[in-house]
């Protein structure tokens, strides 16, 4: 698959894409619930550029990760988690991360930091930080949502970044139409 071939996934995928320090993680935060309360079932994949740790030292899980397990499933009756070791410098591609997600258990997928894949792009720009619009070279941009809403090109739908209503309901509106379809 090129990198302007569209990521085949069986429900609409939607990325959160901003430079750094934007605020993406902050509007999905405030976006879900505004999604959950129309109904929709939201995913969530966000990547990430540091280690992190999910398990706790000296859990079981986390005992069989340090002792050379590749990938450690943990569930219980109230969720699980997979944990799965990288090498450290491939970065994790974005259709084999949807591929470990149940559509059948979501409407929509929120996909944060992956703004250079073939996806649907939600915008997040913030004039006083003086970066660049991604929009003006991401043709996969929808929307952007922003505190300068008179900096987006006219082709583009703008909404304000403090209302969290307003980009769910342009979300769902997204979401019924056959281009949320289209890849």
């Amino acid at each position: 698959m090129s990198p302007d071939s569209p990521i085949p996934f069986p429900i609409p995928v939607l990325g959160i894409a901003a430079q750094s320090g934007t605020g993406k993680t902050t509007l999905i935060e405030r976006l879900l619930p505004a999604l959950v309360s129309r109904g929709l079932r939201v995913g969530t994949i966000k990547r990430s550029h540091h280690a992190f740790e999910i398990d706790r030292p000296g859990k079981d899980s986390d005992r069989m990760r340090r002792a050379g397990a590749r990938q450690v499933l943990v569930a219980s009756a109230y969720r699980s988690a997979l944990i799965t070791e990288g090498d450290g410098v491939t970065e994790p591609q974005l259709p084999r991360l949807l591929a470990q997600l149940d559509p059948a258990a979501l409407d929509l997928v929120l996909v944060e930091g992956f703004r250079h894949d073939a996806i649907p792009k939600l915008e997040v720009h913030r004039r006083a930080l003086g970066r660049a619009l991604l929009c003006l070279e991401d043709p996969r941009v929808i929307v952007v949502v922003t505190d300068a809403p008179a900096e987006i090109p006219a082709r583009l739908p703008a909404l304000p970044l403090d209302d969290p209503e307003r980009v769910a309901a342009f979300v769902a509106a997204w979401l019924s139409s056959p281009e949320s379809r289209a890849g």
